[in-house]
């Protein structure tokens, strides 16, 4: 693993084997660099080291290191300011740079080149924003199940920074992780780990956002706890071990939230939303780049034909965007804006953003012709205009972009099929893909206490309740040993009945109503005898004569 790959500009594409190894291990982040990024960043590059963004590192020139670290730094002209950035980051004020300027996002002001036009939101819609998804969070189950509309809606709105971790958690699943697996990850952060990951993880640590405040200082708490983070899913799944394009997921999670939520995070990202991404062959990455060129066909003609024309494979352009979640390439401000649809939405997503950059990078025949050859092609791929990648432009074209999970699963099975008569069955068995938040809680329902009550004062249970006007109803038992005693007396264990006509009889009307037929069947009740008054024999019976 790590092999340095042959190739400079212009060079064929590279066979999808033997790049694929090299995106392992320290294949892009350490050791010589540049002759992958100058071989049109191939597919073993997986970018770990370039950003075209506003906040990150800036991609250096052909012949610079791509490696992003502090030592690359020292070549340009300002190698003074190298040791004052070495000690930069979180532990600034610390290291006595408290006067460095930090930005909303937590990057250096002025470390990178000239900064983007940010969108801003007006101070009382964000209130109203963060108002409304509070009342979401503290009711995730209700809105999932009936409102999932809306919260789609404002996934695509913007999630409000202050509630963007926790919405995260809550979107990719990753608290139901938790919850599912309490002290999980503090046994793995106790566990030593595999030294053969541990060395390859520590020398990308560095690597990770180095302009950004968390990671910056060697040895600070955001590269500790990236380290941590990464170690512990190699011991989760030591199947898979260590990818380099897990580290800047991680690092990026890691600037919203602790390690432990940001590894259940990683774990659902890596499981539900890209499973198969960071398995050792990468076979699912390149399914999900011929996935991506044949949907290009319908997004851009144009630019389908020539890519086909110059024969540039998928993995060429597509592999660090993909695998990164384009966080190493779009401005900052639209890596957060796309993060948040892409937990709400599902892989969907990553496909509507390169099919977007696809569109607006060739889409036209003005563009084409400025892209004669294939090193032309890949360098304008790799260095996309700022107005394709800016916030609200690409956040509407990817909301309006017609491609849905349907697609692309149909394009799945489409490229499945070929990949299996030309290559055979896939070595990694990966779980199926998850389309967002939706499938993954219908698929990983969080725990559901049930509302009990408690009672402070417990009755017996044949103990009429306080203020209960109806006899209570004795119990199985209690009439079981009514009817014995009734049995033993030798009286009939239940009187009838009274019907209807002995109600009447006993009002005084001996014979049943005209209009009720008697009921043969029924009991007929006892006629009633006229009252007969027996006089003592000492009187006499004979009425006094009258006067």
């Amino acid at each position: 693993m790590g092999g340095e790959l042959p190739g400079g500009p212009g060079a064929p594409p590279p066979s999808m084997r033997r790049p694929i190894g090299s995106a392992r291990g320290r294949g892009v982040g350490g050791g010589r660099v540049a002759e992958v990024a100058a071989g049109a960043q191939a597919a073993g590059a997986a970018g770990m080291a370039k950003s075209n963004g506003e906040n990150g590192p800036r991609a250096p020139a052909a012949g610079e290191s791509l490696s992003g670290t502090r030592e690359s730094l020292a070549q340009g002209p300002d190698a003074a300011t190298t040791d004052e950035l070495s000690s930069l980051g979180s532990d600034s004020e610390a290291n006595g740079f408290a006067e460095r300027r930090i930005d909303k996002f937590g990057f250096i002001v002025g470390s990178q080149g000239a900064e983007g036009a940010l969108e801003e939101v007006p101070l009382e819609v964000l209130r109203q924003r963060e108002s409304k998804w509070l009342d979401m969070l503290n009711n995730w189950d209700k809105w999932m199940a009936k409102k999932h509309k809306k919260i789609r809606l404002r996934c695509q709105k913007g999630i409000p920074p202050s509630l963007r971790g926790r919405a995260w958690q809550y979107l990719s699943g990753g608290k139901v992780k938790l919850q599912q697996n309490p002290g999980k990850f503090d046994e793995l952060d106790m566990s030593p780990g595999d030294p053969k990951w541990l060395d390859v993880i520590e020398r990308d640590l560095h690597r990770q956002f180095p302009f950004h405040e968390m990671f910056v200082s060697r040895g600070g708490h955001g590269q500790q706890d990236l380290f941590r983070v990464l170690k512990a899913y190699t011991l989760y799944r030591p199947e898979e071990g260590y990818c380099q394009a897990q580290a800047p997921i991680a690092a990026v999670l890691l600037m919203h939230m602790p390690a432990e939520q940001a590894f259940w995070c990683l774990v659902q990202i890596c499981e539900k939303y890209l499973p198969g991404y960071y398995s050792e062959k990468l076979e699912a990455i390149q399914l999900d780049g011929e996935i991506l060129f044949s949907l290009l066909q319908k997004v851009s003609p144009v630019a389908h034909k020539h890519l086909s024309r110059q024969k540039i494979d998928p993995l060429l352009y597509m592999t660090e965007w993909f695998m990164c979640a384009f966080s190493r390439t779009l401005p900052w401000s639209s890596v957060l804006r796309v993060w948040d649809m892409f937990f709400c939405e599902g892989v969907k997503i990553i496909f509507r953003v390169g099919l977007v950059l696809l569109k607006h990078a060739l889409g036209s025949p003005e563009k084409v012709k400025a892209c004669q050859g294939q090193y032309e092609t890949i360098e304008r791929l790799r260095s996309l205009s700022p107005k394709i990648m800016q916030e609200a432009f690409l956040v509407q074209e990817v909301v309006e972009l017609p491609v849905t999970e349907r697609q692309i699963e149909r394009e799945h099975l489409i490229q499945l099929r070929r990949w299996q008569e030309t290559r055979g069955e896939l070595q990694c068995r990966s779980p199926p893909r998850l389309h967002g938040a939706k499938a993954i809680l219908d698929a990983e329902p969080g725990p559901r206490p049930t509302l009990q009550p408690s009672p402070s004062i417990r009755l017996p249970p044949d103990a009429p309740l306080p203020g209960s006007k109806a006899k209570s109803k004795p119990s199985k038992q209690a009439q079981k040993e009514q009817q014995k005693q009734t049995k033993a007396r030798g009286q009939p264990e239940k009187p009838p009945a009274p019907d209807q006509a002995m109600v009447e009889a006993a009002a005084g009307d001996a014979y049943p109503p005209q209009h009720m037929p008697p009921n043969d069947s029924a009991p007929q009740p006892p006629r009633l005898q006229p009252l007969r008054i027996q006089l003592p024999r000492s009187q006499p019976t004979t009425a006094p004569r009258r006067a």
